[in-house]
């Protein structure tokens, strides 16, 4: 995976131009456990998968609250995360302690896309390796936002991220239309059948899934376990989602992020492509000589 002289930071770039500590962050957040995050007229619902340790056999909790109006899901290196959720939770602090009134979420994300851009720009930094889906309710309604280690911040609809959420996300795009008018039961049941999309047959069936909410007279809330076996229960007497056409692609660890330039380093060309090995392997020549 490591590729020679041009991956020791992120201010080296590639004879193609690409910036490989970059694209190491995006394959982390590719590999993170799937979450979901999803909007209508007055809630947002996020949901995230929830994967034992393998060391501790203790699940990995993947939302986190940030303050009353805001929190968001992870997919990704849970250590950055804590220290993002941290700034998050400071910079909303302090903008209550100046003008006491919630932080707006779009100003929120913003600053928090100028720290991550940072990290990609500077030598004594490296990209943070984790994707966030950030959920909020202010004067202006629900929001969703993706942010991504690219520093890319998208105001979203509904929105998957993590290991294979390409089918996750080919559910939400068929139902889209029909968040609008959901209840919030419904956008919860939505949520979860997203997840079992991104779930091969046989794991559908032992779901352990973290489900949090945000809405008009709600704070954020994460339910409890209890609550969300209800909920799991209530979707398992659903049908199955039906699976992406070209799923495989997130099986093999490559999904549709690659395709979508996510900043700078992307160039369209799979991450193994034979021309980098060619380069690197000519490059090495001419030191020799």
């Amino acid at each position: 995976m490591f590729r020679n002289q041009y991956d020791n930071d992120t201010t080296t770039w590639s004879p193609q131009g690409r910036l490989f500590q970059v694209e190491y962050a995006m394959e982390a957040v590719k590999q993170g456990a799937a979450t979901v995050g999803l909007k209508g007229a007055d809630y947002a619902v996020l949901a995230a998968l929830c994967r034992t340790s393998k060391d501790t056999n203790t699940l990995q909790r993947k939302i986190m609250p940030v303050d009353e109006h805001v929190g968001m899901s992870i997919a990704g290196l849970t250590a950055d995360a804590r220290v993002v959720c941290q700034y998050m939770r400071t910079e909303c602090m302090a903008y209550r302690h100046s003008y006491d009134a919630e932080f707006p979420v779009r100003r929120l994300v913003a600053n928090l896309g100028n720290k991550l851009q940072t990290t990609t720009q500077r030598y004594d930094r490296r990209p943070y390796g984790v994707g966030m889906l950030v959920a909020g309710y202010d004067e202006q309604g629900p929001h969703i936002y993706q942010v991504m280690p690219t520093a890319n911040v998208l105001n979203c609809k509904a929105m998957a991220i993590g290991s294979r959420s390409q089918s996750a996300r080919t559910y939400l795009e068929r139902n889209m239309e029909s968040f609008e008018d959901c209840d919030m039961d419904e956008l919860i049941c939505h949520a979860i059948q997203a997840i079992r999309g991104s779930l091969g047959s046989d794991d559908a069936d032992n779901l352990t899934i973290n489900v949090a909410i945000v809405g008009k007279d709600m704070p954020f809330k994460m339910f409890t376990d209890a609550e969300n076996q209800m909920y799991v229960e209530m979707v398992k007497g659903m049908e199955p989602p039906l699976e992406a056409d070209h799923d495989a692609l997130s099986e093999e660890g490559m999904s549709d992020d690659d395709m979508m330039d996510h900043g700078p380093s992307s160039s369209g060309v799979p991450p193994n492509d034979i021309s980098d090995m060619e380069t690197t392997a000519s490059t090495g020549g001419h030191d020799a000589h």
